[in-house]
């Protein structure tokens, strides 16, 4: 015992150096922020953009430091050599650059996950050291080569499965925890394993998946930083409360410069929240619309039935149609996007307009009046109403709106759907977007290009934006003396508009459409489809993915149900499967359960080992009232489960069309049970913040909970996602599954009183 107790005062000395280091280098690089700052917008513009970049170094510093308090050193190898080797969140050295702390992603820190007894690549123990806080409150020794350890140590005492299954046990808190501490070796190889290619993880639920994935980009991001800082790393996700539930995993390894988006928040300023019809998202899905778009924009490139007459000076002109075939044939050839083709469109019908003036005419034509003629015919309003005719600029949103709205233009654009195809995705003109649609508009985005008249507005924009800054500064300069005649309005104005901030690789790659990344993070993926992959795969040209999901789970009707059909028409072979057979999270008897009711239902089950029992784990609990018992049995886990001071979380699972009917009647359960207050935690709340939470299956995707409620299992299979949203339903719990029925149940499930 007096033994354990000296393991535990020495593992504490060196965690509070650690932490002693890791407050010295936060200050540091407050420090030296704070100077930066204080030095203000001046200077050259070489200074300013050096200023810029050193302050963003800084910040970025002082957020990751910030972002690894907790757990700053979870292990320690004892290596063969007689070295200590600590592992932790990140790497820290001393003034004189001797190891401290090995980054958990460094090469030297691999064994820390992968030794074993029969392979101990050099290591005689390996420790868990766990912390609350700053505090050291346990250790966990897995030995690996009994002989070589002191005899001093009890070896009968040893584990080396304590901090994961004490991980397990942890109730919930609405946010993801990272699991670095104990990534085990299955996980520990996909997530070290090369840049190149696409990594494609399957596995069943509860194997850690997302955390294999998120632990990835944070390996990458420290493996390949001089290419990924560059390009940015995108991760994306099935919905904004999934993001908002994994959103510390990747700070707090180290990480902060990842763009997280949906595929409903993929392209900027489009705001894409109404929800589709599963008929038409399917059908939006095809990868037929690549082609389709391309019909759409081409549509809007057309030769006219007949001569156009226009008069310009009191001269009739024609805007011919053989001229027209012309021009587009050369605009065409410039392959560029059609808005920005355009102006090749313009420039040779106004030459050819200016042409026949001159045949006309007869008059010999300066090039002061051919370009005033230029002007003239360009500004003419019959003139622009032929060209545009011939050659209409376009946004994609109005293109793809015409398509929804315009019978006639789906027809002309996809003639491969059939009426009732068609007649699915009719709608109205103003109708909001659906994230089935983003893929379709990223694609008119793509072959339409910038609209060249939007450019020219905002570049009289950008013209009368500076001519009002340098008025400002005149004003300034006139007021106050400043310059002392030596710095003149100009100067000034342009001083003005370098100092603002400057963004980060994330920041520009969030705002800017066409920005191409190093490496793109898919969780939820089976839930893609072919259209949302295009679309992703446009962003990374070196096709560098690490792709998680399981076909098992899938609810959409345009998602996969095979790996090797979705991504065979995008990634060819250039992609290798890894699957995950350990569910860390479910309790055997509920993995067992789901299983069973998705085999039955023909469902693509991954075979699944489940790491534990837990006691009680199923009920199955028949009623005649519905809502009555689910309320019942909600304030009961809720109970069990859930603790005043934020952790424990429950989960409702119902049919989308019965959630709001059961909301009122478990609140007031919930609020009976444990105090009004906490009834009242139901109330506009978001999921991942929710302790007792009423919900569809699709608003949980992705999240994780201590008890789980499945209210009408049968409905649930019945609903648009299919029996994919009864597998996920049931395998959200990390403790206990109560399935709450007045139907019959489906098969594979039995009455467990």
């Amino acid at each position: 015992m007096a033994g354990r107790h000296d393991e535990l005062a020495r593992e504490q000395a060196v965690v509070d150096r650690l932490y002693a280091r890791l407050d010295e280098l936060r200050a540091t690089a407050r420090a030296r922020l704070a100077a930066v700052r204080r030095e203000g917008p001046s200077g050259s513009p070489q200074n300013r953009s050096e200023r810029d970049a050193f302050a963003t170094m800084y910040e970025d510093r002082a957020a990751r430091l910030d972002a690894v308090e907790d757990r700053l050193a979870f292990g320690r190898l004892d290596l063969e050599s007689g070295e200590e080797r600590y592992i932790g969140r990140i790497g820290l050295t001393d003034d004189e650059h001797r190891a401290l702390l090995t980054d958990w992603r460094a090469p030297a820190a691999q064994a820390f996950y992968r030794a074993t007894a029969r392979h101990p690549d050099g290591v005689r123990r390996r420790r868990h050291v766990v912390t609350t806080g700053r505090t050291v409150t346990g250790l966990e020794d897995e030995v690996l080569d009994l002989d070589a350890v002191d005899d001093g140590l009890d070896a009968s005492s040893l584990s080396g499965e304590g901090a994961l299954l004490a991980s397990l046990a942890r109730r919930r808190t609405g946010r993801m925890s990272d699991i670095v501490a104990t990534i085990q070796g299955e996980q520990d190889r996909i997530v070290r394993d090369e840049l190149g290619g696409a990594v494609v993880v399957q596995g069943g639920p509860g194997t850690g998946k997302t955390a294999v994935a998120l632990h990835r980009a944070a390996y990458l991001l420290y493996a390949h930083r001089r290419l990924l800082e560059r390009s940015g790393v995108l991760l994306v996700g099935p919905s904004r409360s999934f993001l908002r539930y994994i959103d510390q995993v990747l700070p707090s390894l180290g990480e902060t410069g990842v763009v997280s988006t949906t595929i409903a928040e993929l392209l900027p300023g489009v705001t894409a929240d109404a929800v589709e019809d599963p008929v038409a998202a399917e059908i939006k899905g095809r990868l037929l619309w690549r082609a389709a778009v391309k019909r759409a924009v081409r549509a809007r490139e057309r030769v006219p039935a007949t001569d156009v007459p226009v008069r310009i000076d009191g001269v009739e002109l024609h805007v011919r149609r053989r001229d027209v075939r012309d021009a587009i044939s050369r605009a065409r050839r410039t392959h560029k996007p059609h808005n920005e083709a355009r102006a090749t469109f313009v420039r040779e019908m106004l030459g050819k307009l200016v042409e026949q003036y001159r045949e006309r005419t007869q008059r010999e034509v300066t090039e002061h009046d051919l370009a005033v003629l230029t002007e003239d015919l360009r500004a003419d309003r019959d003139v622009r109403v032929a060209i545009n005719l011939a050659w209409f600029p376009i946004t994609p949103e109005r293109l793809v709106a015409d398509l929804w709205s315009k019978p006639h233009r789906l027809a002309e654009a996809a003639p491969e759907l059939s009426d009732a195809e068609r007649e699915a995705l009719r709608r109205d003109p103003d109708a909001p977007w659906t994230e089935a649609d983003v893929p379709i508009l990223d694609e008119a985005a793509e072959l339409l290009g910038e609209d060249d008249s939007v450019a020219r507005a905002e570049a009289r924009a950008a013209e009368a934006r500076r001519a009002a800054e340098i008025e400002y500064a005149r004003q300034t300069l006139a007021s106050t003396g400043a310059g002392q005649g030596m710095v003149d309005a100009e100067t000034l104005a342009a001083r003005f508009a370098e100092s603002g901030p400057s963004l980060t690789t994330a920041e520009r790659a969030a705002a800017d459409r066409s920005w191409t990344y190093g490496h793109v993070v898919v969780d939820e993926a089976q839930e893609l489809s072919p259209m949302a992959w295009h679309t992703l795969v446009r962003r990374v040209p070196s096709r560098s993915l690490t792709i998680v999901g399981d076909v098992a789970q899938t609810s959409s009707a345009a998602g996969a149900r095979s790996w090797q059909k979705t991504l065979g028409s995008v990634l060819r072979d250039g992609w290798r499967l890894h699957e995950l057979t350990v569910s860390y999270r479910t309790p055997a008897e509920v993995a067992t359960t789901a299983q069973r009711v998705a085999v039955a239902a023909g469902l693509p089950v991954s075979p699944l080992t489940a790491a534990r029992d837990a006691p009680d784990s199923l009920v199955v609990a028949p009623t005649d009232d519905l809502v009555g018992e689910t309320a019942r049995r909600a304030a009961e886990e809720a109970r069990r489960h859930v603790d005043p001071d934020g952790a424990g979380r429950v989960a409702v699972i119902a049919p989308a069309d019965r959630v709001n009917g059961l909301r009122g009647a478990v609140a007031a359960a919930v609020g009976e049970a444990l105090g009004p207050e906490e009834g009242r935690r139901l109330a506009a709340q978001r999921p991942e913040d929710a302790q007792v939470l009423v919900a569809s299956p699709r608003e949980i995707k992705g999240l994780e909970f201590d008890a789980v409620v499945v209210v009408e299992p049968a409905a649930v299979a019945a609903g648009a996602g299919g029996w994919g949203d009864l597998y996920v339903a049931m395998t959200r719990p990390t403790q206990r599954l109560v399935v709450v029925h007045a139907g019959e149940l489906p098969a594979g499930l039995m009455h467990e009183g």
